[in-house]
């Protein structure tokens, strides 16, 4: 009788539960008897073989998953036509920035300008040029930029536009100058597409999280 505490403790020990005695008096009880000791050793062996068994034999499936996997994930091919149209924005906004600074250029480096401006007034022209330039080359540079600068850059595109039409039906401005501008215009259709995408892309996360719950 008085092994019975100690094989239940050795049970309990089996199945990750507290043996209820000291480690030391379960260990010194079994040293002692060679009965508890073997029976001990026994239900060591039949709870390992319980909990062991061989792996059933399960049939390779990799060859039909991978056919049934699509070729291309439409995530991912949307993604990649996203960042070839930025990269052709950027291209092309920087191209358009370079263009500008070289037309602007003649107009600080030597004071001379069409329709035979003022060195000041030619001064003033190439410094707007060569801002307009700066601006698109740091949009190519950073699309972050494109909001902020839209606003300044859309203005002074439209008054310009305006004006040359203006200009041009009075007879003050000939149409090869007026031609000119088109490059401006350019540019700043440019700068509204990005911060157009920038802003798109910022909102289809809000988008998708108002859809979950629904």
């Amino acid at each position: 009788m008085q092994c019975t505490p100690y094989r239940e403790a050795v049970s309990a020990r089996l199945d990750g539960e507290s043996s209820g005695l000291p480690a030391g008096e379960l260990e010194a009880h079994l040293g002692a008897c060679p009965a508890c000791a073997t029976w001990a050793r026994q239900a060591e062996l039949v709870t390992r073989r319980a909990r062991l068994a061989p792996a059933p034999d399960v049939p390779d499936l990799t060859a039909t998953v991978l056919a049934a996997l699509p070729r291309e994930l439409p995530g991912a091919a949307a993604a990649a036509r996203a960042r070839l149209a930025a990269a052709a924005l950027r291209l092309a906004l920087l191209a358009v920035g370079v263009a500008q600074a070289a037309f602007a250029w003649p107009s600080l480096a030597t004071g001379t300008a069409a329709m035979s401006a003022p060195v000041h007034m030619a001064h003033e022209t190439g410094a707007w040029n060569l801002g307009t330039a700066a601006a698109f080359l740091a949009v190519a540079a950073a699309p972050r930029l494109a909001a902020g600068a839209l606003p300044f850059l859309g203005t002074f595109a439209a008054l310009l536009a305006v004006l040359t039409v203006a200009d041009l039906r009075a007879g003050h401005v000939h149409a090869e100058r007026a031609v000119t501008h088109l490059l401006l215009l350019a540019g700043v259709a440019l700068v509204g597409t990005v911060a157009w995408r920038g802003r798109r892309r910022r909102e289809l996360p809000v988008v998708g999280r108002e859809r979950v719950p629904a």
